[in-house]
This record gives C-alpha cells, sequence and structure tokens, in this order.
C-alpha cells in the first residue's frame, strides 16, 4: 500500500495517469445521467443492480432477460409467487435472497411515491439523503446506491466495487483495513465530483488488466508512480 498523502491534485493526476495508459471514460458510450430517460430506467437500474451483486457480467444479463421477459411490469415482479420469482432469476446466483431484495425495493419505491414505480424524487435529493434512502431497504448496500445515484443521476458518489477497492487500498486512497463502507465514504470524500464516474470505470479496468487480486502485472507507469503492494517490490 502506498504511503504517500493523497490530495485533490494527486487524484486528479492518478485520473490523468490512468487516461494515457487506457483511454478517456465516454460517460455516454457507457452509462450515465440521461434527463431524457424513462422513470422507470433509474427502478431497472436498481434492480438489474440487485442481480448483479456477487456475480459475472454474463449472469448478469441473463438473468435481467429472463426477467422482464416473464414479467410485463414492476408491479407484476413486485405481485409474483417468491418461487417462481427466485427461479425466473436462478442463474444470477443467490436467488432466494436477490428475489426477496428486488421485492422490497419495489414495494418501498411504490409505498414512497404513493403507487409510481419510479426513482424521480431521488434526483432531487441530496446525495446522502438519496443514498440514505436506497440503504434503508434490506440488502441495498452502498456499493448498489452509488451504481444507481452515479450512473442514473450522475450524483458523484464512486461505486467501489472489489476491483475499485482492491486497487484503492493498494494505492493508499483507501485504508487496507478499511470495510467496503467505509472505502466508499473514503472516496467520496477525496475525490472530486466530476471524477467520481470515470475513476470508477479507470480504476475497475486498471484491476482488471493490471492489478489483479493475485500474480498483479506491475510493469505499467501506474503502478510505478502509485503503488507499493508485494507484486510491486
Amino acid at each position: 500500500m502506498s504511503t504517500q498523502q493523497w490530495n485533490e491534485t494527486r487524484v486528479r493526476a492518478l485520473h490523468d495517469d490512468l487516461v494515457a495508459l487506457y483511454e478517456p471514460v465516454d460517460r455516454v458510450a457507457e452509462h450515465g445521467a440521461d434527463p431524457t430517460a424513462e422513470p422507470g430506467e433509474g427502478v431497472r437500474q436498481l434492480v438489474t443492480t440487485i442481480l448483479s451483486q456477487n456475480v459475472a457480467d454474463e449472469n448478469t444479463r441473463r438473468a435481467s432477460e429472463a426477467l422482464f421477459e416473464r414479467y410485463d411490469d414492476f408491479a407484476a415482479i413486485e405481485a409474483a409467487d417468491h418461487d417462481e420469482l427466485k427461479e425466473t432469476i436462478r442463474v444470477a446466483g443467490l436467488p432466494d435472497q436477490k428475489a426477496a431484495r428486488i421485492r422490497r425495493a419495489l414495494t418501498a419505491i411504490r409505498e414512497e411515491t404513493g403507487g409510481a414505480y419510479s426513482l424521480a424524487f431521488l434526483d432531487a435529493m441530496a446525495t446522502d439523503e438519496a443514498k440514505a434512502w436506497l440503504t434503508e431497504i434490506k440488502g441495498v448496500g452502498p456499493k448498489t446506491a452509488s451504481v444507481v445515484l452515479n450512473f442514473h443521476f450522475g450524483k458523484p458518489t464512486m461505486a467501489v466495487d472489489t476491483h475499485v477497492e482492491r486497487v484503492s487500498k493498494r494505492f493508499g486512497l483507501v485504508p487496507e483495513s478499511a470495510s467496503n463502507e467505509r472505502a466508499h465514504e473514503a472516496l467520496d470524500e477525496q475525490v472530486p465530483d466530476e471524477l467520481t464516474y470515470p475513476l470508477h470505470v479507470l480504476l475497475i479496468r486498471h484491476g482488471r488488466e493490471h492489478c489483479s487480486a493475485r500474480g498483479a502485472d506491475c510493469d505499467n507507469p501506474v503502478c510505478d508512480a502509485y503503488c507499493d503492494c508485494e507484486f510491486c517490490r
């Protein structure tokens, strides 16, 4: 773990160095706040992100397709038989837990809005308030909340998956002993608002291409500049 002190200037330098190693992040091409999106898109993203917890992207895609092909709308998903719902999404893993989480989330949204399946009300909230509302739903943690708030609404909060957490700890952006929740808090404190999304994408890419959990490939300028983990020594 790097022992150098982090500040806004150094975070911006890290972003620039990651861009130089890879490429600039095109938010529109990947995800992103879309003011023209249908009201239900935020809900769909929440549901899909719940499906994605602890599972590979391909299985998330398959489960999401099966879910939205089987049920006509969010009301039908909320009202679905639990066993039927969990079988529909089984490919995403943890089907019993995820079926319950999805239904709880839809119920919370419907009750908050008085009957609509829309998260538009979160847009008017401060980021911390919106995150607190989402994480009050059992099974919705800080990563799931941050994905929805940053990707859909463009709010300045970084989603910390396993790649982001691992790289951030090796670079010293986050204390090695920090929980995932504390890692979210630390990165939200450190990273300038407009860099939360691009740095999220770039740290994931670096984690996949160079800074893997085992046998990391440190032969690159970013690791040379920011990392002194066991693989770089």
